[in-house]
């Protein structure tokens, strides 16, 4: 059933904080509509950054995405909220490379979640990703399902938005039920806060 076409992740450029009014538009296919998407949108299927609420996707849809480059969101919290009881296809995503995403898709309606590192966990309880997975799909494939190349990865070159844990490993993150281990944040480079150490 074809529920949802939008376009969505729109950007405009910034320069010292005035809307410059450049917009780019990026398709984002929502709901299970991979096999019925070319239908309504064929032109612009090459260009669907994303793909979320994958529960029922097919393997021509996984083909798809494979084929196009799209990223394919797992949304936890609605999987949970709305009851659903139908696992997306995560070995024939691996199987196909097609890059995995994990999301909050925080909304009152469908996934009242803010705590991505909830999400974490419950991607790889749920869904059985590995924490390997999780802990790249809420960074360098987020930012590639948002269109964004210059963050999701600590590389030269890139913008420095970083996370500090009090963690002994990255798996931990997939461990925790609830808390917050967060100990300080950055963003393109310069703190926003910081626990313990000095700054």
């Amino acid at each position: 059933m074809l529920l949802a076409v939008h376009v969505a992740r729109i950007r405009a450029r910034e320069d010292d904080g005035d809307w410059q009014g450049e917009v780019e538009l990026h398709l984002d296919v929502s709901r299970d509509v991979l096999d019925q998407v070319r239908l309504v949108v064929p032109e612009q299927w090459s260009g669907a950054l994303s793909a979320d609420h994958i529960e029922y996707t097919s393997d021509a849809g996984i083909a798809a995405m494979a084929a196009s480059g799209t990223v394919a969101v797992l949304l936890p919290g609605a999987f949970y909220a709305l009851r659903e009881t139908k696992v997306p296809p995560i070995a024939a995503l691996r199987a196909a490379r097609v890059p995995i995403a994990i999301s909050t898709d925080c909304n009152p309606g469908t996934s009242p979640v803010t705590s991505l590192v909830l999400m974490i966990n419950m991607a790889c309880t749920v869904f059985r990703l590995t924490p390997e997975e999780a802990l790249r799909g809420v960074t360098v494939n987020a930012a590639r399902a948002l269109g964004l190349s210059d963050r999701g990865v600590v590389a030269p070159g890139k913008r420095a938005d970083l996370a500090r844990f009090q963690i002994e490993e990255p798996a931990e993150l997939a461990y925790r039920i609830g808390g917050n281990a967060s100990r300080g944040a950055v963003r393109a480079g310069r703190p926003v806060y910081w626990h313990g150490d000095a700054v």
